[in-house]
């Protein structure tokens, strides 16, 4: 079974950064896709970034692209948020989650895995 950790979120102003990560245990995930989801109050869950298995392909919500980056490092079966440039609207809940393919997605359904979040808290 395999299980998801995220950590590295808070409270930051805007303008801050954020690094958020998300390591695997129990089975790797290392040749699976990975991204990570946020959602915040009263919203439905959104994609935000993703990675291929080997990292050589990205996808990111419009919304994000330029300010957040997101890597891996598979010898860890760790994923990285970097969040740069953080503005109110990036306050939600982060979950990492592993997709049942390797190409990187933005489409939820392909992704089976999930993490518990962590709060990101952008003030203003």
């Amino acid at each position: 079974q395999v299980q998801l950790q995220e950590s590295g979120g808070g409270s930051v102003q805007a303008g801050g950064s954020l690094r958020l990560s998300c390591a695997a245990s129990g089975r790797t995930l290392s040749n699976n896709a990975m991204g990570w989801f946020r959602q915040a109050a009263g919203k439905d869950r959104e994609f935000v970034a993703a990675i291929g298995w080997n990292g050589g392909t990205t996808q990111y919500a419009d919304s994000v692209k330029g300010r957040f980056t997101i890597t891996r490092d598979r010898t860890r079966d760790t994923v990285f948020l970097q969040m740069n440039n953080l503005v109110p609207d990036d306050t939600a809940v982060y979950y990492c989650a592993g997709a049942r393919t390797p190409v990187a997605t933005g489409t939820a359904s392909y992704y089976t895995r999930w993490g518990q979040g962590t709060q990101v808290t952008v003030s203003p």
